[in-house]
């Protein structure tokens, strides 16, 4: 069990900066995601927990440890990359039990590990095939496993599922559940551009944007308390919609009025003393209608998916 701690942790290179002073707790045993667009440093932050990326300032924890200066074999991690980088002339077996032979495991030890995690991962019957001979969530799984013998304190996925098919995601997304479920007390740290994948794994999210922490929160508490703008626009699939307008009060009654004349309805004090505001409204709230309370919208594309058209 290991906690992680970041404490005004940065990242530069040259004059660029990448991680603006991130502070994050996590604690021991959860699962977080960390959420964000290309290029917003999310990446940058797992690299850096892994140490192969040196922070350029703060102070990052492990189990309550200052790790700024261990080499990443010291610090009880493993990773799971976005490729697979299994070894083409090794069984899957030996793939898995490759770590562990470098670090001059018992042959005992290896094979008790290694069996354990295939049985985990469900990769028993595949032990003695090469990687050629498995499927992209077959070799994906491989490759946790290979994580998995390590006894890692702490288990760190940068973007695994990037390069499977949609079918192929979901299924090992349901593996990684089930891995979590395995390990209560393995700390695990993922990486994702992809919100759903966030919304269904995490205990918590994290959510990034230019180097910089949003917010953090549970996955329905980003979603409908979202901190600012941002937020409320990236969680959720379809996107909020956003309208802007100004703000009418009539007694007890608030109502924001679009630049169309439309009336919006608002309750509560959310919007009190400000005369002008931006709503934000998600689509399972629109419904098609009419009265003074109604605003006129342009249907430009309608998907059909079944329930959710």
């Amino acid at each position: 069990m290991a906690d992680v701690t970041l404490n005004q942790v940065k990242k530069s290179y040259g004059n660029l900066n990448i991680l603006h002073g991130i502070d994050l707790d996590i604690k021991s045993g959860e699962f977080i995601v960390f959420v964000g667009p290309s290029g917003c440093g999310k990446s940058t932050l797992l690299r850096s927990i892994a140490g192969l990326e040196e922070i350029t300032g703060g102070e990052l924890k492990i189990d309550g440890e200052v790790v700024n200066d261990v080499p990443p074999s010291k610090r009880g991690i493993a990773m799971v990359f976005q490729s697979y980088a299994l070894y083409p002339h090794m069984t899957v077996y030996d793939n898995m039990a490759f770590s562990m032979k470098i670090g001059k495991e018992s042959k005992a030890e290896i094979d008790k590990r290694v069996r354990q995690a295939a049985e985990i991962l469900q990769l028993t019957k595949y032990l003695d095939r090469y990687p050629r001979q498995l499927s992209g969530g077959q070799r994906q799984r491989v490759a946790m496993g290979r994580a998995i013998v390590r006894e890692p304190s702490v288990f760190l996925f940068d973007e695994p599922l990037s390069n499977l098919d949609a079918a192929l995601r979901v299924a090992t997304r349901i593996e990684i559940a089930k891995l979590k479920e395995s390990m209560p007390n393995t700390t695990m740290i993922y990486v994702t551009h992809d919100q759903i994948e966030a919304m269904t794994m995490a205990d918590r999210i994290v959510v990034m944007d230019r180097g910089r922490i949003q917010q953090v929160g549970q996955p329905l508490e980003l979603y409908d308390r979202p901190a600012n703008k941002f937020v409320a626009g990236f969680i959720g699939s379809p996107s909020m919609s956003f309208v802007s307008g100004a703000l009418k009060t009539t007694g007890a009654q608030s109502w924001l009025e679009t630049k169309g004349g439309g009336r919006l309805a608002l309750s509560g004090n959310a919007a009190s003393g400000r005369a002008t505001v931006e709503a934000g409204i998600r689509p399972e709230h629109f419904m098609v209608g009419a009265g003074d309370d109604a605003i006129a919208i342009k249907v430009d594309v309608v998907e059909p998916t079944g329930s959710e058209t």
